[in-house]
């Protein structure tokens, strides 16, 4: 029997549209900003077609889940490099986003593919109530992550706007309140992953004594 070409599963066929999709969006940013924000916003609407097509095909993988979660990461810390240049007395907020989004979701799916998951999407659902809700319920995780990446792109078309409508502001607002709230999930992955990093560290000095 012929071994299956991981490369070639159609999950992550579509992460590699993904990454180039997302290196146009970052090569256009400085001068084409709204060619750069669509090429943005299909790379991250195809995020849940990848997942979609992983379960249908039964073509899941933690190559495609490492590179699912690096892709997210990477084009939210590229949007967010822009968005220090444009607004520069905002750089340290988006730093902390930054370093808290990158943190939290490496050690969460490092813990999580440690524990033999593979993807970081897929939990204990005897842990934390938060992350159950976020992960389990699909409008939940849809409304968060689509809310957290809208703010991030309205922010960079706000610069680019001269005379934005007032629906705009409201979508800013309502979007700026849900990434605080994504941020605040953020940082309960990063302290259920250390917890379960550190009962798995226990575990094993436990074992070799």
């Amino acid at each position: 029997m012929a071994q299956e070409n991981i490369f070639l599963f159609v999950p992550n066929l579509i992460g590699y549209a993904r990454i180039v999709l997302g290196l146009l969006s970052f090569y256009l940013m400085p001068f084409s900003p709204w060619p750069a924000i669509c090429c943005y916003l299909i790379s991250a609407l195809l995020d849940a077609f990848d997942g979609h097509a992983a379960r249908a095909l039964n073509q899941a993988t933690k190559f495609g889940a490492m590179m699912d979660m690096l892709t997210d990461r990477c084009a939210t810390m590229c949007l967010l490099v822009n968005l220090s240049l444009l607004y520069p007395s905002y750089t340290f907020l988006f730093q902390l986003s930054m370093c808290l989004d990158i943190s939290s979701h490496w050690l969460h799916l490092h813990s999580s593919t440690i524990k033999g998951s593979t993807s970081h999407k897929t939990i204990d659902l005897s842990g934390n109530p938060i992350l159950r809700v976020y992960y389990t319920n699909k409008m939940v995780l849809f409304v968060m992550c689509a809310g957290n990446e809208l703010f991030f792109c309205l922010l960079y078309l706000l610069h680019h706007l001269q005379e934005p409508a007032d629906w705009f502001y409201w979508l800013l607002a309502l979007c700026g309140i849900i990434c605080l709230l994504k941020s605040v999930i953020s940082l309960v992955h990063l302290v259920t992953a250390s917890q379960n990093m550190a009962a798995l560290d226990a575990a094993e000095r436990e074992k070799s004594q």
